[in-house]
Order: C-alpha cells, then sequence, then structure tokens
C-alpha cells in the first residue's frame, strides 16, 4: 500500500466506529487491544498493520479495502464537443458509462432534417427554446421544461422550433447514443 493511502485509515477506523454509536473503550474492548493503541491508530499517531486493522474490522463489519482505498477519481467529465450536421453535442457522462447523456443544441433551420429510424430509445428534456420532435405522424413542439420519451424505431427527426436554438438533455441506450454520436474527422472539439 502506498503512504498516501494509508493516510486516511485512521480518519476511516473513527467513522465506521462513531456511526455505530461505539465509544473508543467498546470497540477496543471487542478487538482486544487498549484504547490508547486504537485513539493512536485513529489519530494517525501509531501505523497501521494487518495485524490491528484486521480485529478492528471484523468487529466494525467492513472490509480492510473500506479503510484503505484510495480516493475516488476526479468525477468530472471532460469529453469534447462534437459538431456534426449543425448540432453541437456535448457528452455528460464518462466514456464508457452505462447511461450515455448529451446537452444537444438544436440550431434554427429552415426545414426539418430527414425521418430517421434505428433501433434504441430515447429520453430528452428540453432546457432551453422550443425543439420541434416529429415521430411518427405526430408533430410536436416541447418549450422549455418538457419531456419526452420513445423508441427510436419509430421515425423521428428533431430541430428547433422558431429563430433561437434549442438546448435539449437527452440520454439514450447504446444504439441511441452511437447513431447520434457517430464522429466523422474534424467533428471533434477540443474544448
Amino acid at each position: 500500500m502506498a503512504r498516501d493511502d494509508l493516510s486516511e485509515v485512521g480518519p476511516r477506523l473513527r467513522a465506521f466506529r462513531r456511526a455505530r454509536g461505539w465509544t473508543l473503550d467498546d470497540l477496543a474492548g471487542r478487538a482486544g487491544m487498549s484504547p490508547s493503541t486504537l485513539s493512536r491508530l485513529e489519530a494517525g499517531k501509531r501505523q497501521a498493520s494487518l495485524e490491528l486493522l484486521m480485529p478492528l474490522t471484523r468487529h466494525l463489519g467492513v472490509r480492510i479495502d473500506d479503510l484503505v482505498s484510495p480516493d475516488s477519481p476526479d468525477p468530472r467529465v471532460r469529453r469534447p464537443v462534437i459538431r456534426r450536421d449543425g448540432l453541437v453535442i456535448a457528452p455528460l457522462a464518462p466514456e464508457g458509462s452505462p447511461i450515455h447523456t448529451y446537452k444537444i443544441t438544436y440550431p434554427p433551420v429552415a426545414a426539418l432534417p430527414e425521418l430517421r429510424v434505428h433501433d434504441g430509445y430515447e429520453w430528452l428534456y428540453v432546457l432551453t427554446g422550443r425543439l420541434r420532435l416529429r415521430l411518427g405522424d405526430q408533430d410536436l413542439v416541447l418549450s422549455r421544461g418538457e419531456a419526452a420519451e420513445f423508441d427510436t424505431r419509430t421515425p423521428h427527426a428533431m430541430c428547433a422550433a422558431g429563430k433561437a436554438p434549442a438546448q435539449v438533455l437527452s440520454i439514450f441506450n447504446d444504439d441511441g447514443a452511437r447513431m447520434h454520436t457517430r464522429v466523422a474527422a474534424g467533428d471533434v472539439d477540443a474544448d
């Protein structure tokens, strides 16, 4: 274990103990050690060893990994923006995420794009502007705050309704994400 991995053992151990409502004497007695040893371990004044940690984790009902796991990775999503067919597609989930989430900006256009059909499902929520959604025989206009969910095997097309862009939060399954975000050379920004 790296030194950094061990630096949080004491505070994590203290948090698990306190979460159970136990005093130093309670846990130390159960684990067969002195309260002063446990106190020094929690304060980082005593080096953690498997010999000390095993009885503590057993009584706390946690794993050693729960005490020594490194911090979580940076949760921010930093993926390039995709520009395709006038759309600006900003990925909002990490690469390989089971949920494909994007903020898509639809520009105002003179005519509705060609209807498309593909495997998948899409859920969308209009953040700003108005979105025209042609879904089979339905021609709908969704305003800010409205949502829609549909099977993408139904012929569909979307664009901004009116003269202002529409920003939409879209969530796709794998098939829908591939269809909407397929990248051609020059379509990705280095933002």
